[in-house]
């Protein structure tokens, strides 16, 4: 422990949680008191009741309400004790079911405070304490509530720092006002008002209005049908308008305040304007970073920055917020440098240096360059800086073992082709430009042109078969207006399917680099994966049917962090087993094939 409030919590032994709980308590049972309130009015007036007895009814209820919550909070306060050593970081609770929980202090990976205004208002922040593991697993304490001061001398206490910051070098991102330009660029801006008025007609029901809400909505569409060329314009303005307000009003509460910055050995993201958030990750979970950039926003020129880090795969079960999210929607330029910093930090999880790729390659007699049957090379090249040079082989090896599915794991037996030493030369030389320069997107390798043809060829199959259930709805439906209006589904999907399989063509890339694997796709939502090399735990080689005749497949790389596994889809045969063969040496090369020259 390096603090003072260290050695108090030592000396204390076993401490309550904060008897403010109370207040913050009395006051969030409010929202509940609202809902009872609403249904007795409802119950209560449709028998006539008088208007003396309904108030006693209700005020009565809300009392109840409110001495109940508190009551259970009192409960729950006086059953539950935490306890700091020097080994271990230990919580009593339960109120029925006692449990008694604790975590290694060596184990610790992240603090997380959390305060809504409720909380804030009186001084309280909710911590929880994580191992790295998902929260599902049961390896998340959370001491709710604390005092904000107690709550920051823990969080300093278990990750072993002083108050003092890592550098002077300043925080690496800062909120700027400007980026809620960015905010209206997606989906919600277009589906804001629509739900809003679910909400607002759930509300009415709820207060017994049903009736008034349906009338409301009987009388809109009276006057929709009745003015169409008026109505559906100023329909669609008004539900625009409402969606983008909505929209910059939820960043603004949750990117309010926005702080990244870099303690000793860790990350620290603070944020939120109402609630706030500060999320404490420590530099050796991360295993790379994601670019995550949705079509309105990638239109608009804009980025988000996401973690993958062991541990953030998803958030809890009540919360629906992106946990793995390290920036707001921000410029695209801006969004890469910052990856690149935090895709660049020290890391125990580096991969071995291409140094090491080189002799491991050449350790291997006679691998040399091969062509496959019709003796040709790949078709397509890559620039003079790019961070995976092209290869010489064909790719034509074949996958020894095939499972009905066509997907393979490390038991088969695998050919590939190999390479020579200048090829090994030029990993080097390449990749250290990337460790130095930056995730080396501008030089992604593209994908055969295989991969657009499959894409194209789907979008064709499924206009097709849209077509032919276009045909059929035609030759049964009764009404003519209908018949003609069934085709226009094939006829927008035609354009639409088209333009995501030329787009999502476009969008495949891979590159290797010195500490990272990149991979690229999707169209809709294009997302740039930097995946250190070191946390890449194995290998799945996944083929179907119509990639075995087309000659590709997709390699995803295994890891314990994020989703557990990402994909170099549609990739060619010989660079995927190349690819996935020197991501990590020795890996893979037990189930490889090599070919001699």
């Amino acid at each position: 422990m390096n603090d003072d409030a260290g050695a108090s919590f030592l000396e204390e032994g076993w401490r309550r949680l904060s008897g403010r709980s109370l207040w913050a308590s009395a006051v969030k049972s409010l929202a509940i008191v609202v809902g009872v309130v609403a249904g007795l009015l409802r119950f209560l007036m449709g028998r006539d009741w008088p208007a003396g007895g309904i108030v006693a009814v209700c005020a009565a209820a809300a009392m109840l309400v409110v001495v109940a919550v508190v009551a259970y909070d009192v409960a729950r306060l006086r059953t539950t004790r935490w306890r700091l050593t020097r080994e271990r970081l230990e919580l009593r609770s339960g109120v029925t079911v006692r449990q008694h929980r604790s975590i290694p202090l060596d184990r610790v990976r992240s603090v997380n405070l959390r305060a809504d205004p409720v909380a804030r208002l009186f001084g309280l922040t909710v911590v929880k304490v994580g191992t790295g593991e998902h929260a599902a697993e049961g390896t998340e304490l959370v001491l709710d509530p604390l005092t904000r001061h107690e709550a920051e001398s823990l969080r300093r206490t278990l990750l072993r720092q002083d108050e003092r910051p890592a550098s002077g070098e300043g925080p690496l991102a800062e909120l700027r006002w400007s980026w809620i330009r960015y905010a209206p660029l997606s989906l919600w801006s277009f589906t804001g008002a629509a739900l809003v008025l679910g909400g607002l007609y759930k509300a009415l029901d709820s207060f017994g209005a049903k009736r008034l809400a349906t009338e409301a909505a009987d009388g809109l569409w009276a006057w929709v049908t009745a003015r169409p060329l008026v109505a559906v314009p100023l329909i669609l303005a008004v539900n625009l308008a409402v969606g983008v307000l909505g929209a910059v009003l939820l960043f603004a509460e949750s990117w309010g305040r926005y702080r990244l910055e870099r303690e000793p050995g860790r990350l620290r993201l603070h944020r939120g304007l109402l609630t706030t958030r500060s999320l404490t990750l420590e530099e050796r979970r991360l295993r790379g970073v994601e670019i995550s950039e949705p079509l309105l926003l990638r239109l608009g020129g804009g980025a988000r920055v996401k973690t993958i880090a062991t541990g953030l795969g998803k958030a809890d079960e009540h919360e629906t917020e992106d946990a793995a999210a390290l920036t707001p929607p921000l410029p695209r330029a801006l969004a890469w440098s910052l990856a690149t910093k935090i895709a660049t930090l020290p890391t125990p999880t580096t991969a071995p240096t291409p140094a090491a790729l080189q002799a491991d390659a050449l350790g291997r007699a006679g691998v040399t360059s091969a062509t496959g049957p019709t003796g040709s090379a790949l078709g397509h090249a890559a620039p003079a800086d790019a961070p995976w040079p092209t290869t010489d082989a064909s790719g034509h090896g074949a996958l020894g073992r095939h499972s009905s599915t066509g997907r393979h794991s490390a038991t088969g037996r695998h050919s590939a082709t190999g390479r020579d030493a200048s090829a090994d030369a030029a990993v080097e030389r390449r990749g250290a430009g990337v460790s130095a320069g930056g995730l080396g997107v501008d030089a992604l390798v593209p994908h055969p042109v295989a991969a657009r043809r499959r894409r194209v060829v789907r979008a064709m199959v499924t206009v097709a078969v849209l077509a032919a259930a276009a045909g059929l709805a035609s030759w049964l439906l009764p009404w003519q207006w209908s018949r003609a209006a069934v085709w226009a589904i094939p006829a927008l999907a035609l354009p639409f399917g088209m333009w995501l399989a030329v787009e999502s063509a476009r969008s495949l890339g891979h590159a290797l680099g010195r500490r990272h694997l990149v991979t690229r796709q999707g169209a809709v939502v294009r997302r740039t994966i930097a995946l250190d090399r070191g946390g890449v735990s194995g290998w799945t080689i996944t083929e179907s049917y119509f990639q075995r005749r087309t000659g590709l497949l997709t390699v995803s790389a295994a890891t314990a962090a994020g989703k557990g596994h990402y994909d170099v889809v549609d990739v060619d045969r010989g660079d995927g087993l190349e690819l996935a063969a020197r991501t990590v040496p020795g890996l893979l090369e037990p189930f490889l094939v090599r070919e001699m020259k």
